[in-house]
């Protein structure tokens, strides 16, 4: 049983035939009247696993494939029709594969790569995430072979690319920290005193409501808003940063549509409470050169878990990606590892409140002996698939209320 499930239903688990380590990359792909969850893996030595879940009581491994050696991951998908683009990022600076491969995913058992945009490089670690949503541009954390950091933790930054035609990928725009690369006149940007994760991008949306606007979360550089209706030249107009006295790592900046509201999450990186507090921020977005904090979310309670093994805090979330998925303006879906998957109401952002809550016990065969909820994807009708970063591998939830 689980150790905690509050108006959530467990239908199904999977642990992904024994791999069950999932990184940030969750996607659903319909095809002919089939439903497939794409899921990277947190490390080697899978690549990707696709599960289907035409029915979601019944989820079933369709295809697992595997990485070319153990100095690469492959954390970040994305699907967008049949097409699946793949972040690959590798454990040391200048190593290879590093960048974004393509697949044709028309016959999910037998994936086919159909282009590779390579972003290895002397001081490039390739793309930790990507964003893929409208067929045409990919939006990612990436470095490149003519970008060379002050500091090697800055080592990846927000680019365009244009995949229209997947065989012949190319770069669109791109856009960096002011003072993070050799060469700029800005100076080079403050360290952390305490916790210096980097000032590089994280994660990079961009909605199709709001194509002129990219959404950053840049770790200890905080949230970016950047005006991309030019997107060969990109443009600050918004940035908001509690790190420090806070600890930093700005992982997701997602807007709320319609409400002028935006949410912020702060990832936890360290094991056992070391890092905390790492929150999800509620940010006032009424103007975007004046981005003001306006609460946080109640946090899961910090003597239950932060100390049972693992991660404890703050993760990702929920994204309102466009596709077969569902979208509110108000139900907030977030991972805190340890503390699990958590569903807040954020009808008054002044007074989030937490509706449901699910954490499973401790996965067999995990290195910490705890759960770790590391990502989410909630669809069309509100089925929810939640991830284990270790070995727990697949969740299928329905939320009950």
């Amino acid at each position: 049983m689980p150790q905690e499930l509050n108006n959530f239903r467990l239908i199904s688990h999977d642990n992904l035939a024994g791999f069950g380590n999932v990184g940030e990359g969750v996607s659903l792909q319909v095809t002919n009247g089939r439903r497939i969850l794409w899921m990277a893996h947190e490390c080697a030595p899978k690549n990707f696993t696709g599960v289907e879940v035409t029915d979601p009581h019944h989820p079933r491994v369709v295809v697992q494939t595997e990485l070319p050696h153990r100095n690469v991951r492959s954390n970040s998908l994305e699907v967008c029709g049949n097409l699946m683009a793949v972040a690959y990022q590798t454990g040391t600076h200048g190593a290879t594969p590093a960048g974004i491969e393509l697949f044709d995913i028309a016959t999910p058992e037998e994936p086919r790569s159909v282009g590779f945009f390579d972003c290895s490089g002397p001081a490039s670690r390739g793309v930790h995430q990507l964003w893929f949503v409208d067929g045409k541009t990919i939006h990612c954390s990436s470095g490149a072979a003519d970008f060379i950091p002050r500091n090697l933790l800055d080592d990846q930054f927000y680019r365009a690319i244009d995949v229209s035609d997947p065989t012949k990928p190319r770069e669109l725009g791109r856009w960096w920290y002011p003072g993070t690369r050799e060469g700029d006149e800005a100076p080079p940007v403050p360290r952390h005193p305490q916790f210096d994760t980097g000032c590089r991008a994280h994660n990079t949306n961009v909605y199709p409501d709001r194509p002129d606007r990219a959404y950053i979360g840049y770790i200890d550089g905080g949230a970016i808003i950047l005006d991309i209706s030019d997107i060969g030249a990109p443009k600050q107009v918004g940035h908001w940063n509690p790190h420090p006295p806070f600890p930093g790592f700005l992982h997701t900046l997602m807007p709320i549509p319609g409400r002028d509201l935006l949410v912020a999450s702060d990832e936890c990186v360290r094991e056992k409470g070391a890092d905390w507090p790492k929150m999800v921020w509620l940010l006032d977005g009424r103007r975007e050169d004046n981005l003001v904090c306006i609460g946080t979310l109640p946090v899961p309670p910090v003597e239950d878990y932060a100390y049972s093994g693992g991660r404890f805090g703050a993760h990702n979330m929920w994204e309102n990606r466009p596709g077969p998925a569902f979208h509110s303006s108000t139900l907030l879906f977030s991972t805190w590892f340890g503390g699990g998957l958590r569903v807040h109401d954020l009808s008054n952002p002044f007074q989030p409140k937490e509706v449901a809550s699910f954490v499973p016990e401790p996965p067999a065969g995990s290195r910490v002996g705890a759960a770790q909820i590391n990502d989410v994807y909630v669809d069309e009708n509100r089925t929810v698939y939640a991830v284990d970063r270790f070995a727990g591998g697949l969740y299928v939830l329905e939320l009950t209320v």
